[in-house]
């Protein structure tokens, strides 16, 4: 899954592909680099981030959908029905929320009209706060928790259970230690039955890992090395920032499984 922030403050590329001729320019250079699905949004997530408007939003990515005019798969990272409402219209096939349908539970019967893949992802609090101070228990179990009770949901609200992946929310209010306890604790998130999404491209503990205690982002080889690590556990999709790394690192993998 290639990412592609449309957006000005995205922590890692803000601003990079706000002219839709360019998102568009580079949503399918990924494609042709490897990437299964592109990962449109137009709202960042990033820790300390303030939502934006509908009409916000929508101004950002409905031209970038245009463009690509359902000619290659893509989904829609977003929370807001309204925008994954125009953007499946577009040709988006999924839908990828990272408040798992809290924020707006209407999101759930867009989805489920128009029988899109949905990926559910674990958030401990809102962008703006979240990495405060997480604490867990046990992070493996009570993510699995909050992502089995959110399947359930969505299904009861329509979405078919084979549409469904579940993300565990690298960095969304949890520490390094809580991010790493994931990763090695794959096996819990997999018992549920659905492919488990792993976004840790670029995070910041990667770069804390790798030996920068003031690290904003992680580099590369770190963000390689983690998808690999994911990979070996079991995870399905790879939602990364650099396509064309990944998809070589993940073949020789592959060959070596």
């Amino acid at each position: 899954m290639g990412v592609l922030n449309v957006t000005p403050d995205s922590f890692s590329e803000g601003g990079v592909h706000l002219d839709p001729a360019t998102a568009e320019a580079a949503a399918r250079r990924m494609v042709e680099e490897g990437a299964a699905i592109v990962d449109v949004g137009g709202e960042s997530t990033r820790p300390g981030s303030e939502g934006v408007t509908l009409d916000e939003e929508l101004r950002r990515v409905v031209p970038v959908l245009e463009r690509l005019n359902g000619e290659i798969p893509v989904s829609i990272d977003t929370a807001k029905a309204e925008v994954a409402r125009r953007a499946l219209e577009l040709g988006a096939v999924m839908v990828n929320d990272v408040t798992a349908f809290r924020a707006e539970p209407e999101l759930a019967e867009v989805a489920a009209a128009h029988d899109a893949y949905v990926c559910l992802m674990h958030m401990q609090g809102e962008p703006r706060t979240m990495q405060l101070n997480p604490r867990y228990d046990d992070v493996a179990a009570e993510v699995a928790a909050f992502l089995e009770e959110r399947m359930v949901f969505a299904v009861a609200h329509g979405v078919r259970e084979e549409r469904i992946c579940l993300d565990p929310g690298i960095g969304f209010g949890k520490t390094v230690d809580h991010n790493v306890e994931l990763l090695r604790r794959l096996d819990v998130l997999l018992a549920l039955g659905r492919p488990v999404v792993i976004g840790f491209s670029r995070k910041s503990s990667l770069g804390k890992l790798a030996g920068d205690p003031d690290a904003t982002t992680g580099p590369l080889g770190a963000s390689v090395a983690a998808a690999v690590a994911a990979y070996e556990r079991g995870a399905t999709i790879l939602r990364v920032h650099d396509v064309r790394e990944h998809v070589d690192a993940l073949a020789v993998a592959r060959a070596l499984a």
